[in-house]
């Protein structure tokens, strides 16, 4: 429905001579998806947070020895902001160590943690039924191994490099990976 909103939409600027928003023109189609934000009934569709912009996408979990990494992709987060990067974590019980509620999730990212870049609802990122964004991220590189594992994504939605869970957001190779995309 959203393609067919903006096919419609560029078909009219087109028409009138107007230029062709840069979303329309950037927006890889893995990204063009509702996905629910975490514990909430909102939801975003990733070609709105992200199109042309470079990305760290990372899939968590709340009660993984790696949580902590949460307050390091936060800073990450304020650091680049303002230079295009949208970090965007997706909640995923794949590896059995999610909160068993969405409202205890929220509260360890979002209270626990300081979160303010997009968290989406728990879904799968691994497998025939990991969500479009991860079916293409596995595709390009490799599925998860497990919880925290960081992808780099240029703006043409293109992995740059993935990073495995121990690697934390403040390591050097993941900082010059990121600053590599901006």
């Amino acid at each position: 429905m959203m393609r067919w909103i903006v096919l419609k939409c560029v078909s009219v600027l087109l028409l009138l001579g107007l230029t062709v928003p840069a979303v329309a023109q950037d927006c890889p189609a893995f990204l063009d998806h509702e996905q629910r934000k975490l514990h909430s009934r909102d939801s975003v569709n990733l070609c709105e947070v992200a199109a042309g912009k470079p990305m760290l996408v990372v899939n968590t979990a709340s009660r993984c020895g790696y949580t902590g990494q949460f307050e390091g992709l936060e800073a990450l987060h304020q650091q680049y902001k303002d230079r295009g990067l949208a970090v965007v974590g997706f909640a995923s019980d794949d590896f059995r160590q999610e909160a068993d509620s969405e409202e205890e999730a929220a509260k360890v990212c979002f209270v626990n943690f300081g979160v303010t870049f997009t968290m989406i609802a728990p879904t799968a990122v691994t497998g025939d039924q990991a969500n479009p964004v991860f079916q293409e991220l596995n595709r390009q590189s490799r599925q998860p191994g497990w919880n925290f594992t960081k992808y780099v994504v240029d703006r043409n939605g293109k992995v740059v490099a993935r990073f495995p869970s121990q690697v934390r957001p403040d390591d050097p190779s993941l900082i010059e990976s990121v600053e590599s995309v901006l």
